[in-house]
């Protein structure tokens, strides 16, 4: 039997390659960075052919680095970002660059979708928002503003989808990233034809959909060489690069939620029917395990925030952790715990790019609220580092009333090693943090865990506890969740006062929309 797993995660700055092997240890790891291009305001668009040199570079650095050979690869999983449209001819070639997750311009197809569906009524079919951040209006902003590419067009897909067709030459996707297309029926498992009549999108144009676990094809001979592996190594599809985290942090199982802290922070868990918010807080995905669900909420600047506050505020800190060889967040942290729980009584809203969930406001603006003459620079990085907390706090109670019960939550991501925010989360969210042993490779992690599955090296997505177990726990202090327990409403509170000035700042000349 072979014994790798040859994983891709295509995200947004670049490609990761890893492997895995049999007994699901990470065997080495390279990264290929490409180019996102922002052409207009709320543009952003990658060159699927960047990608696919990210896919082949990689792939043959790794398999030189570990010195694995190419006949040895079991397989190769991918995963990718999501919610992207890549139109591609027969012969998988794009016809031009990819519109990305990122990019917000088909604000009008929006409007013109909602004259002919309801917004309830899209919401309850896919699980989602209606959007500019999805596919669907992605390939209407296609079909209005460039006809002629769209009428070429022989299939829309994601970024992993792409390269899966380019190897195999089959036009595949699976049920995670096409749940995140604003077209699918959670329902049903299947494109959902009232969408489609009511945006006038032929299913033809779309991808067939798989499980995350499907062998899907093999390497063709025509391209094998230039990727580095050997000609007929099966391909499984994989999913999208939320959900195979979700599989990479362990959460597989009903009643288990992982919290990833990045850039942007969100809270998932996994369940086996859809959870759908009747207020339409959250979002839903397929999970890579099959016939299982991902319900999500996303806060924009999470990471950002506090990257925010050490470009701002801790030149110092910058300066001294330079000359330490420190990494800055950890002065940060240091000088954040002389704060007392509560900052002191200073919050902070942590809008700095708008908000997803709970409010979807893209006017809403960061703010510290409560600041007095006595407040320190401790106060305001522990007030930032609580303020990111408490608004990911209000997806986990969203999810509470919709009776998901969460008895701890997995913790991965780059914001997940600070021990002081671990601790923050636990008293917050009123539930013990499991810090996972391996932070950043989970994503990939769930990329090779859907190869292994669907090939038949790893017995299950169980194996995912082994692969990444809990490195440390940390326990809610009670003392101190009676102090977040009075601030929290306030915090709720505050977000609510200060909405009505949000479109008037934006209205303001050099104040336009963080959207």
């Amino acid at each position: 039997m072979k014994n790798y797993i040859l994983a891709h995660d295509l995200g947004t700055t670049g490609n990761k390659a890893t492997l895995y092997d049999a007994e699901g240890r990470l065997v080495g790891s390279a990264f290929y960075g490409y180019a996102t291009e922002y052409a207009h305001p709320r543009w952003a668009e990658q060159n699927p052919e960047d990608w696919w040199r990210a896919v082949c570079t990689s792939t043959r650095q790794l398999l030189q680095h570990t010195g694995v050979r190419s006949d040895d690869i079991a397989c190769l999983s991918f995963s990718g970002q999501m919610m992207a449209a890549v139109p591609l001819d027969k012969n998988a070639r794009p016809l031009r660059s990819a519109i990305i997750w990122a990019d917000q311009r088909s604000t009008e197809q929006v409007n013109w979708l909602l004259e002919r569906i309801a917004f309830d009524e899209m919401y309850r079919i896919t699980g989602h928002r209606l959007s500019e951040s999805y596919s669907l209006l992605k390939i209407l902003w296609i079909r209005d503003h460039q006809p002629d590419i769209y009428h070429r067009a022989y299939k829309f897909v994601h970024a992993k989808d792409a390269m899966v067709a380019r190897l195999t030459g089959n036009f595949v996707t699976d049920m995670s990233d096409a749940s995140g297309m604003d077209m699918y029926d959670l329902a049903t498992g299947a494109w959902s034809p009232r969408i489609l009549e009511a945006a006038r999108v032929d299913p033809a144009l779309l991808p067939e959909v798989h499980r995350s676990i499907d062998v899907v094809g093999e390497v063709l001979p025509s391209v094998a060489e230039e990727v580095g592996v050997a000609a007929g190594t099966p391909v499984v599809i994989g999913g999208g690069d939320g959900v195979c985290a979700s599989t990479g942090a362990g959460v597989v199982a009903a009643g288990a939620a992982y919290n990833y802290v990045g850039s942007s922070a969100w809270i998932a868990l996994a369940t086996p029917q859809p959870l759908l918010d009747p207020q339409y807080r959250t979002f839903c995905y397929c999970h890579l395990v099959p016939g299982m669900f991902m319900p999500t909420g996303t806060t924009q600047s999470a990471g950002a925030s506090y990257q925010w506050a050490r470009d701002q505020m801790c030149g110092v800190e910058s300066i001294a952790a330079q000359a330490l060889n420190l990494n800055v967040y950890e002065l940060m942290n240091n000088h954040a715990a002389e704060s007392p729980p509560g900052a002191n009584g200073l919050l902070f809203l942590p809008y700095l790019l708008g908000e997803r969930s709970p409010y979807w406001n893209p006017q809403a603006r960061g703010a510290f609220v409560g600041l007095t003459i006595r407040h320190t620079h401790a106060d305001m990085l522990r007030a930032v580092l609580e303020g990111v907390t408490m608004n990911l706090c209000m997806t986990l109670d969203a999810f509470r009333e919709q009776g998901a019960r969460v008895e701890a939550m997995r913790l991965i991501g780059g914001g997940a090693k600070g021990r002081l925010w671990n601790q923050i989360m636990a008293d917050v969210y009123g539930v013990p943090i499991h810090r996972l042993a391996i932070l950043d490779e989970a994503t990939s992690m769930g990329a090779a865990l859907a190869g292994g599955v669907g090939v038949g090296l790893y017995p299950g997505f169980e194996m995912a506890a082994a692969m990444n177990p809990v490195a440390e726990i940390v326990e809610p202090n009670p003392q101190v969740q009676a102090v977040y327990a009075e601030l929290y409403p306030l915090f709720q509170e505050t977000y609510a006062a200060l909405t009505p000035l949000y479109d008037k700042l934006a209205a303001l000349r050099g104040c336009a929309s963080t959207k």
